[in-house]
């Protein structure tokens, strides 16, 4: 036994200071008995290489709204190190808020705790309830602040580092400065705004009711004013004509003929950012169930009881309420401003990102939903470049051939193109260039560089932002979940269109959304 235990000391030392000895198999019989010794042996610098290449990259997700909550749902969570921050430990179905509103839906009906997300994913995800109030991306850090009480330190602030940062963390209510808004006007965000418009319509006919009030005060009382014709202004209407006509006419049948419900909205339109014909048929809807529709007046002041607003035609001009909710558009949060000043974005009013959803200007970055809009790449601002990529033979002309060779890529690459021919019915680019050139057939279409400019001179002018609804920030969230899932994958196989500026192909596809039923599903 002494021997034998010598014997592995000696070797073990051996093995210590002579690490190329990988393998190594010792045999010994004596007395009948066997005596065996195996090592497998690994250098110090092959076991650091392998600890390395086995370290998941660390992803911060700021947000648990639309985008954030559904990239968390898609996301791969076995290949990465994830930490979600938000001040909400829920996930709320917004698009339900003005049913809310009106008690048509319960809070809790709408609402998923991200706990039960994480733990439905079997992930090792962590999560804190705390706010993000700065992000660092030279050191890559994000500073945060619970909101749930102090630690010992007294201050609940703490550190995060990332490799990939997701900022979705939303937007807040944009009051333009105008004073009196904050005071005086609800806003539809949260849940809490949603129960706090219902307890203030319930008040309004409440005291609209009261024997005292003469008529002027009770129709004061009960004009219900929506300033904003947005998705969230305009379903909010819709459901407040409903949840009136419905139910409050028969509870308070004496006053039911007094009530009158305003939507105010500073453009020529409401839901702009849709399709004429959804903004048509919201008007003409409108217009039947008498709620009243004012374009083109720009509130300016709100008091306690008038708004004024001002109107090209007509001057300015005080109209009295009893209840306001604010719902003209979205505001930047003090951290995004923050945030952009850092990368010399200071002057927008939410963060740009490229096609493919990262931060313009911030190298490991990803932003989405409310805080963020695509900043779309212009086809006119890289047309001598898509000119040389089609010339393959380098005639300076380009042929049908060579043109339908890249027409899949440039569409892809730019979604422009696309929205612009089916706006001009055309069924292919190569349409649009016969018709820039006059009456001559297909084959026999040859462009040079001028010519190439002129057809395609007007398709930017479909370039347009998205809609800040929860539809666009979801299919952000499942499209970066995706990326994210094939980041690997994609070094070998890029799936994406042919680079314009560089050689080679996009790693991924650029992000594309598909609108559906955009009327009911806003954030």
């Amino acid at each position: 036994m002494r021997f034998s235990a010598f014997f592995f000391d000696g070797v073990s030392r051996a093995f210590h200071h002579r690490p190329s000895f990988s393998k190594l198999v010792v045999i010994l019989t004596a007395s009948g008995g066997g005596l065996v010794a195996y090592a497998d042996s690994k250098s110090d610098h092959a076991i650091e290489s392998s600890q390395v290449a086995h370290k998941k990259k660390k992803v911060v997700v700021l947000g648990t709204g639309w985008a954030g909550t559904t990239f968390l749902k898609n996301l791969d969570s076995s290949l990465y190190d994830v930490q979600v921050i938000s001040p909400r430990n829920y996930f709320a179905f917004t698009p339900l808020l003005p049913s809310i509103t009106c008690g048509t839906v319960e809070p809790r009906s709408i609402v998923e705790p991200i706990r039960k997300i994480i733990k439905k994913k079997g992930g090792d995800i962590k999560f804190w309830e705390a706010e993000c109030f700065k992000i660092d991306p030279t050191n890559k850090k994000v500073h945060c602040r619970s909101n749930i009480g102090t630690n010992l330190d007294g201050n609940g602030e703490f550190l995060l580092d990332y490799d990939c940062l997701v900022i979705a963390i939303g937007a807040r209510a944009n009051t333009f400065n105008t004073p009196g808004v904050v005071e005086h006007c609800h806003f539809l965000k949260e849940i809490e705004d949603a129960q706090k418009i219902r307890r203030s319509v319930m008040d309004c006919f409440e005291r609209a009711s009261l024997p005292y009030l003469d008529e002027e005060e009770r129709k004061r009382m009960l004009h219900f004013v929506i300033v904003g014709g947005g998705p969230t202004g305009v379903e909010f209407a819709a459901e407040l004509h409903d949840f009136v006509s419905e139910d409050l006419s028969k509870l308070y049948p004496t006053v039911r003929d007094l009530v009158k419900i305003s939507v105010i909205e500073a453009g020529e339109h409401i839901l702009t950012m849709f399709d004429r014909r959804i903004t048509k048929f919201a008007e003409e809807k409108f217009q039947r169930e008498g709620i009243a529709v004012k374009t083109g007046f720009k509130v300016v002041e709100v008091s306690d009881k008038d708004i004024t607003m001002t109107n090209a035609s007509t001057g300015k001009m005080s109209v009295p309420y009893g209840m306001a909710v604010w719902s003209t558009g979205i505001g930047t949060r003090p951290v995004i401003m923050d945030f952009m000043k850092q990368i010399d974005q200071a002057n927008r009013r939410v963060l740009a990102t490229d096609e493919w959803l990262r931060v313009r200007g911030c190298d490991g970055v990803y932003a989405l939903g409310d805080c963020a809009t695509i900043s779309q790449r212009k086809v006119m601002e890289d047309i001598s470049l898509i000119f040389k990529v089609a010339d393959k033979d380098h005639s300076g002309t380009l042929t049908v051939k060579e043109i339908q060779d890249v027409l899949d890529d440039i569409c892809i690459r730019y979604p422009q193109v696309e929205l612009y021919l089916k706006s001009k019915q055309m069924s292919n680019i190569v349409d649009l260039i016969k018709d820039s050139k006059g009456d001559v057939q297909k084959e026999s279409v040859e462009l040079d560089i001028e010519e190439f400019k002129k057809a395609l001179a007007n398709v930017d002018s479909q370039v347009k932002n998205l809609p800040a609804t929860a539809q666009v920030a979801a299919q952000q969230g499942n499209y970066l979940a995706r990326c994210f899932n094939k980041m690997k994958d994609t070094d070998e196989n890029p799936e994406g269109p042919l680079r314009i500026r560089e050689s080679g192909r996009h790693r991924f596809r650029p992000f594309r959304v598909t609108l559906g039923n955009t009327l009911g599903y806003s954030s």
